[in-house]
């Protein structure tokens, strides 16, 4: 009998000092909550409708290329507005040919309206555009948590806000350079790689000047950095549709180029490599526009076809801003812009006094209950102190093991529990 006792107290003790180790000192090893450690509050609200015209522009511009993949020559294919195109100067001969291509490229998302003259209207579906807006906010949610995740902020919060159904609710706790943060949480990051037309030139009116001062159907003007033996911006002529996108890419991070430089690496998917794969097989010796939100970081010489999943983008970045650009990247493109509605900083000091007040409130019940158990149980009350003594060590260690974060609850919580073990373990 003694022989088990003995080992029961070794098993006991070493628990009490795994657990005390765990959290010692508390101040390293227990992370604290926006509520106790101060952080920031943001309220964000997702501008859906910036989603609804990225599907209406990609449609267009996907039945503009079908249309012409099949020879079918129209006046124009341009957005209206947000949820609707037009489509102008179809041919009468044409114009069976024309509806089934169209239904089968745009007709699950948007209904045809015919108008005059060879013309037709397609207007998104009301269901699409629910649906559109909802995943936006699901996606923004998505996106903002996989980059304050990477960011390394302990236990964020990231939740949809209120009723009006396109807000959100962002807590980063223990954050002190609240614009940096904004900045990873906001920015857009769309990655495209195009095809260069033309170009680069010095200014737009130059290089449009081929063209009679206007970008052919199907073309649009990017600016980018300078140029090697040129001041100031350059401009390239680039293909509307981008060869691929930054949803085709499968990782990004840190790394240098040839010459030392930092640079960000990425590797693609499998049917990013597809692509990538099949338009670098057909247009070797033409310059491929690399672009980061609408703005070109450089445009290399397809010397050959490119068929591994790894590529760079190089240009005169910092290691901050590859890092950066590597996390934006890696945890994806945010579907629609965002405008912060409310920001709000926690104050550290209100978080010490609440911590310091939780402690004392704490250390206070834990002396009163105990009082009170010597005083009516005697001896049996001492196993009771003592068991819910080791109660608290334990829970404390096995928080701090598991990374959870204490809030102003959570020390409520440690209060409550006292009371409420005291009286099973004077029943055991």
């Amino acid at each position: 009998m003694y022989k088990n006792l003995r080992w029961k107290v070794i098993a006991i003790v070493a628990v009490a000092i795994l657990a005390a180790v765990s959290f010692y000192p508390p101040k390293d090893k227990i992370k604290l909550g926006l509520d106790l450690q101060g952080g920031v509050y943001l309220v964000l609200r997702v501008n859906t409708q910036d989603a609804l015209e990225l599907e209406t522009e990609t449609s267009s511009e996907q039945l503009s290329v079908a249309l012409k993949d099949a020879g079918v020559t129209v006046g124009s294919v341009r957005a209206t507005s947000n949820t609707t195109f037009q489509v102008d100067g179809v041919p009468p001969d044409r114009d069976q040919q024309f509806r089934q291509l169209a239904q089968d490229q745009v007709g699950l998302s948007f209904d045809r309206e015919t108008g005059v003259g060879g013309s037709y209207i397609y207007r998104m579906k009301p269901n699409i555009d629910v649906d559109r807006r909802r995943e936006a906010v699901t996606q923004a949610i998505q996106t903002i948590e996989r980059r304050v995740n990477e960011y390394g902020v302990s236990e964020p919060e990231v939740a949809e806000y209120g009723s009006a159904g396109n807000q959100i609710v962002v807590l980063l706790p223990g954050v002190t350079d609240i614009p940096r943060a904004k900045e990873l949480i906001s920015s857009t990051a769309v990655l495209e790689l195009k095809l260069v037309e033309s170009g680069p030139a010095p200014d737009e009116a130059t290089l449009l000047a081929p063209f009679g001062g206007k970008a052919p159907e199907g073309q649009e003007v990017v600016q980018g950095a300078a140029v090697a033996g040129q001041a100031g911006a350059s401009f390239y002529l680039v293909g509307r549709v981008p060869v691929i996108t930054g949803n085709d890419l499968r990782n990004a991070k840190s790394t240098i180029d040839l010459i030392g430089q930092p640079a960000v690496g990425f590797s693609l998917k499998s049917d990013g490599v597809t692509k990538f794969s099949r338009v670098t097989t057909a247009n070797v010796g033409r310059y491929l526009a690399i672009i980061l939100d609408n703005r070109v970081v450089s445009a290399p010489v397809i010397e050959g076809p490119i068929t591994q999943a790894d590529a760079q983008i190089t240009g005169t970045f910092s290691q901050q801003e590859v890092a950066d650009l590597s996390l934006v990247l890696r945890s994806g493109a945010l579907p629609a812009s965002l405008t912060y509605m409310e920001e709000r900083s926690v104050g550290a000091t209100l978080g010490e006094a609440s911590v310091r007040s939780g402690v004392r409130a704490s250390i206070a019940g834990l002396i009163l209950v105990g009082l009170f158990m010597l005083a009516y149980y005697k001896l049996a009350g001492i196993n009771a102190v003592l068991s819910i003594a080791l109660n608290l060590m334990i829970l404390m260690g096995f928080m701090a093991y598991m990374g959870a974060v204490m809030t102003l609850p959570g020390i409520a919580g440690f209060i409550l529990t006292i009371g409420m073990g005291v009286d099973s373990n004077v029943l055991i």
